[in-house]
């Protein structure tokens, strides 16, 4: 079963949590004078409007219209009921889904990509710089820039760069200029922490150019959470009071902050981040001010951290190999509101294979973390013979991933 919403239901504003936080997260410091940064700072590489968006405390933002005239092209995306998987686990819960592959970049990233093309059009930028890791981002804003007419210089994680050829040909097909990670070292595996420093250093070398960034910083979460304000009207379409437990992968928290943020004032209501083992940032990270990129170029942020310097093995989940995670999440996680727990690779390809052979579709890898816990929610529901709400992201289908596939089953997939 699935649940559809017409698209003038596509939420009009943005839902902002940290009105709703115990506690805001603390500002971004200056990298050189440890102060905390103003807008002046952040003038080189964003437009006012995503300055404005980062430290606003108003409960909601509203969305222009140039800019919903996009989405429309996809959302409202479909709420889904995961019956078939339900029945293979012999479960009482209930799984229901987001379906964010349906976006013309097949994953939840053109719903920030695009307000960032717009806002970065309106002010007169011609150029963005971004980093990518799986390459979902970089897709995402190739393909907002070619209908903004912006051109757009892509630095992609030399690991991804390698095993995702196809994601470099949709980039390129949008218009991107897509080159690997890090520049200066082609022997370096690469991560999302050097990507970010390359695209930074781009950035702030060219009048023409912005920078951008696909996850961590408040106004893209903020983007994201049309995600879950939709999700909210299809539970109740779908007879579900709320859900029991909210459940998204985790790399730098946008796609996991559009699920869950606006569930943040719910009580009862679990969320739960899920990341890899060999990336584990909230798990087994330290909170404190880090710097967002491998060279120091952008401001210390609140948040947990493996250290700046920290370069994860080469997962296929490319997009989750980040140091550290948004100060949202950060946030949210130290005060208890939410839970994280961490998988190890073998464990999610898995649950994703299991989820391909009962619900059809191809789950990419990052959300193939989303799967492992949803089963073992489910299971445990079963265990204790208890009915469940379970809500998860689809964050993006793995049609363009299919070498991790190839290596997982046959055998040759590291954890």
């Amino acid at each position: 079963m699935r649940w559809n919403l017409p698209s003038t239901e596509i939420p009009t504003a943005w839902f902002n949590v940290v009105p709703h936080m115990d506690a805001p997260p603390e500002p971004p410091l200056h990298p050189a004078t440890r102060q905390p940064v103003g807008p002046d700072d952040l003038a080189p590489l964003f437009p006012m409007a995503l300055i404005g968006q980062e430290v606003t405390t108003e409960p909601y933002v509203d969305i222009p219209g140039e800019v919903l005239d996009v989405l429309g092209l996809w959302r409202p995306t479909p709420l889904v009921r995961a019956e078939r998987l339900e029945k293979a686990l012999g479960t009482p819960a209930r799984i229901y889904y987001k379906d964010e592959s349906v976006s013309p970049a097949g994953s939840h990233k053109p719903n920030t990509a695009v307000p960032q093309a717009f806002y970065n059009k309106a002010e007169g930028t011609a150029r963005l710089a971004t980093e990518t890791g799986a390459g979902q981002w970089g897709s995402a804003l190739c393909f907002a820039s070619a209908l903004f007419g912006l051109e757009c210089k892509v630095y992609m994680v030399r690991a991804s760069y390698e095993q995702k050829p196809y994601r470099r040909v949709l980039m390129e097909t949008w218009g991107g200029n897509v080159v690997p990670s890090p520049v200066d070292d082609p022997e370096h595996p690469g991560s999302l922490g050097t990507a970010i420093s390359d695209a930074v250093r781009d950035a702030g070398s060219r009048t023409d150019t912005h920078y951008s960034l696909g996850s961590v910083l408040n106004h893209v979460l903020l983007h994201q959470t049309v995600i879950g304000q939709e999700a909210k009207v299809q539970l109740a379409l779908a007879g579900e009071e709320r859900p029991d437990v909210v459940i998204g992968c985790c790399g730098g928290g946008s796609n996991l902050g559009g699920i869950s943020l606006p569930f943040v004032p719910d009580q009862g209501v679990r969320l739960v981040a899920v990341e890899p083992t060999s990336c584990p940032t909230l798990t087994a990270g330290r909170f404190e001010y880090d710097f967002g990129d491998t060279a120091g170029f952008t401001p210390l942020l609140p948040m947990y951290t493996l250290g700046h310097d920290f370069v994860p093995p080469s997962i296929h989940a490319g997009g989750l190999r980040y140091h550290g995670d948004a100060p949202i999440i950060s946030a949210l996680v130290r005060s208890g509101r939410m839970e994280a727990v961490a998988y190890p690779q073998s464990k999610t390809f898995e649950a994703a294979v299991t989820w391909a052979r009962t619900q059809g579709t191809v789950p990419a890898p990052e959300t193939g973390h989303a799967v492992r816990a949803v089963i073992d929610e489910a299971l445990a529901a079963k265990e204790e013979g208890k009915e469940k709400v379970i809500l998860f992201n689809y964050s993006g289908h793995g049609l363009l991933d299919l070498s991790a596939y190839d290596a997982y089953l046959h055998g040759q997939l590291l954890d």
